[in-house]
């Protein structure tokens, strides 16, 4: 996933990469400090390291110099600076051309820039009460700085006339594209209201600004309140001895020594459900898992989520939209609510048949067992395994020993980009971080310059956000020179001390994922920092992430990385041929909870908003808009329930679809490096020069289209998911 910032503004603020997803990218624009207008004390000037260029390798943030107290002083200083740049460009009496005004405005806000990607970073990925406090207090002022910027009527006649005119300027199609892109970008923000209406909006931004903040910081505090309780290590059987001292080691840091702590990850499944024997306890998960943000109490979601929605649909009519679904879809390559309609509807139902036809197999299991309960959303992860292990002879314990991180990062995921692309990788030790988990590496091209910087940080932790996404410090473009600087974030458990780190399969391929997203940074070749590397509609950016995945089980890469951490030895054929046959099990359970989340997100935001419902009703109309779409599976919950839906308060609001959308292409994609002999270099070199080094200078279908040379084809897509 990418994860972005709540800033809006596409000019100078940094946009900071979910999904996902796997979860949202950043690109940044920056000025050279002779264009800071707004003077500061010399004391303030030399302690606070936002106020000047890092002078580190590739303008690394100096993570061991920033202290709390130094964000709020650059934000109110990079906003002010931005402001004065701004009112600069507006108020110029030379005719409006694209040099003084477009790429003027791509030049300016440097500070603030650099403020908000290290920021929103680390409030995902290593926050503190300090952090969220600003954060809160920042949320509404950055939401009005945009509208400072976009409302602006004179900036806007501006960029108007430019846009009028852009046909006779002979720019080249990046620019030309730029223009277009600002003149859309300043119209959807509200730029032809009237001065009234303008008011209006502002206000509305400003509420969400603070709601959507408050949403996410009661997500994070009521994943860690929710945490499972246990007595006794005998209720814990099934989990290996490390999560079981993981989990001892959890409760005795609550200052619950002797009892034993499950933390919860963000979905609504949790791991920990596939293993668990105590059925008891596996229903305590789920049930905690589930009640999240609607249980009432300080971290209650309900009332937050249902006063976003309404605002959202109003500032869509505002807008002249009929929805909020309809406003955020215009800029996708979906377009329409009646696309996303169709598309969701044209899989459910088939999805929901193969999640049936699980759920009376795994009834089968629990019978001939002498089980006297129907299967609940609790034991499904349990009994799949039990399953597979029947069918497949098969359990996916069996791979942890092979997949040893280190050994999946540099002899898996770097691997498979060397034998691609070209490009190696060296671990910078000297570089200062911001946690002590979080590892760097340069990445070099096949030429021995370096290409850009990559960050690491695995392990989950209470400071940090549920999920896994990447994010850009510094984002590549040739109109400053920068090179790109970006991070991936997993939440993978981390052992006790001295015990390696075991992934499981689904791990393995989130860290593929994401470096999928990160190498969409790296590989940015654009002279704007609008367009630089995962600056693509959000129904097309996980589509590099989610191909990058198919080099997860290549053989050529899977035999380098899938090594027994004891003792070298390769992952026997045998396993490795169970664990290619088991790809589609499984897939209808997977399949129905990922569209049920995305049929939810759509029914919120294609609501007008008299008929948003009161909070006290906001777990009935999730309830009805499942039922009402044939996807109410009682053992399969949504893989998010609305109120701790992280992803549809930021990027991906009527935007969550993205991920089955993307996969079309994908899917093809996938296809494609088959046809044309897969691991191979002139395949790397053709998917980065045409696609992943082209960001958002063009446009995403046409980029796709240069690549594989037709139309996709949603057919492998099927096939992959059981769906045909």
């Amino acid at each position: 996933m990418i994860s972005r910032s709540p800033l809006l503004l596409a000019t100078a603020i940094a946009v900071l990469a979910t999904g996902c997803g796997k979860e949202d990218a950043t690109q940044a624009s920056a000025t050279t400090e002779a264009q800071s207008t707004t003077a500061a004390p010399a004391t303030a000037e030399a302690s606070n390291p936002f106020f000047k260029e890092s002078a580190l390798y590739f303008k690394l943030p100096p993570f061991d110099q920033i202290k709390d107290s130094h964000y709020a002083p650059a934000f109110e200083r990079g906003m002010a600076d931005h402001l004065a740049e701004i009112e600069a460009i507006a108020n110029n009496q030379e005719a409006p051309t694209f040099e003084n005004t477009l790429v003027a405005m791509e030049r300016a806000g440097a500070i603030l820039t650099r403020v908000a990607n290290v920021f929103f970073a680390m409030t995902s990925a290593n926050t503190n009460d300090t952090l969220e406090a600003i954060r809160s207090d920042i949320a509404p002022k950055l939401s009005a700085h945009n509208d400072a910027i976009l409302l602006n009527n004179t900036l806007f006649k501006r960029v108007k006339a430019i846009y009028d005119k852009r046909t006779q300027l002979n720019l080249d199609p990046e620019s030309l594209r730029l223009v277009e892109i600002y003149y859309r970008d300043f119209v959807r923000a509200g730029a032809n209201l009237s001065d009234a209406d303008k008011e209006k909006l502002k206000d509305y931004n400003s509420k969400l600004a603070s709601l959507s903040t408050k949403f996410s910081q009661n997500v994070l505090k009521e994943v860690n309140a929710s945490a499972v309780v246990v007595d006794t290590a005998a209720e814990l059987d099934g989990l290996s001895e490390a999560a079981i001292a993981g989990a001892a080691e959890e409760a005795k840091e609550r200052g619950l020594e002797g009892k034993y702590v499950i933390t919860l990850k963000n979905t609504s499944g949790q791991p920990p459900l596939s293993s668990l024997t105590n059925r008891d306890v596996r229903q305590r998960i789920m049930a905690a898992s589930l009640a999240r943000g609607s249980k009432g109490g300080e971290f209650d979601n309900r009332a937050v989520l249902a006063e976003v929605v309404k605002l959202r649909a109003e500032r869509a009519k505002l807008l002249g939209y009929p929805n909020h679904a309809a406003y955020s879809l215009e800029t996708q390559t979906a377009q329409t609510t009646e696309a996303v309609n169709k598309r969701l509807a044209t899989l459910t139902p088939k999805a929901v048949a193969n999640a049936k036809r699980e759920q009376a197999d795994l009834q089968k299991m629990v019978d001939a067992e002498g089980g006297k309960f129907k299967v609940a959303a609790g034991d499904w992860a349990f009994y799949t395994e039990k399953v597979r292990a029947q069918r497949y002879n098969f359990d996916g314990d069996q791979l942890k020993p092979y997949f040893e991180l280190d050994n999946v990062l540099q002899n898996g995921v770097f691997f498979a980009a060397t034998k691609l692309y070209g490009i190696t990788f060296k671990e910078r030790k000297d570089l200062p971080v911001y946690h002590p988990d979080v590892r760097i590496f340069e990445v070099f091209e096949e030429d021995g310059s370096t290409l850009a910087l990559f960050l690491f940080d695995p392990y989950a932790r209470s400071s940090k956000r549920g999920g896994a996404w990447m994010n850009a410090y510094v984002a590549q473009n040739n109109l400053m020179g920068h090179q790109p600087v970006v991070a991936n974030h997993q939440n993978i458990p981390k052992p006790p001390a001295g015990e390696p780190t075991l992934l499981t399969y689904d791990e393995v391929n989130t860290m593929f994922h994401e470096f999928g997203h990160a190498l969409h940074g790296m590989f940015s070749d654009v002279q704007y920092p609008y367009f630089a590397g995962t600056s693509v509609p959000r129904d097309f950016v996980e589509y590099p992430s989610q191909v990058n995945e198919m080099w997860a089980n290549w053989p050529e890469v899977l035999a380098n990385y899938a090594k027994h951490y004891k003792t070298g030895e390769a992952m026997p054929k045998a396993l490795l041929d169970k664990v290619l046959a088991t790809e589609k099990f499984n897939q209808g359970h997977a399949t129905t909870e990922y569209l049920a989340a995305s049929l939810i997100d759509q029914a919120w935001h294609q609501l007008t908003a008299d008929q948003v419902p009161a909070a006290e009703k906001v777990t009935d109309f999730e309830a009805a808009a499942l039922e009402k779409a044939g996807a109410k599976v009682n053992a399969v919950p949504p893989r998010y329930r609305s109120t701790y839906f992280s992803h549809i308060m930021g990027g991906y609001s009527a935007g969550y679809y993205a991920y089955i959308w993307s996969e079309v292409l994908d899917a093809d994609t996938v296809e494609w490096f088959k046809e044309n002999g897969g691991l191979k270099r002139e395949n790397g070199d053709h998917f980065r020069k045409t696609l992943l080094s082209r960001g958002g200078s063009e446009d995403a279908m046409s980029v796709f289209k240069t690549f594989r040379g037709a139309e996709p084809n949603i057919e492998p897509l099927l096939e992959r998911r059981g769906l045909n």
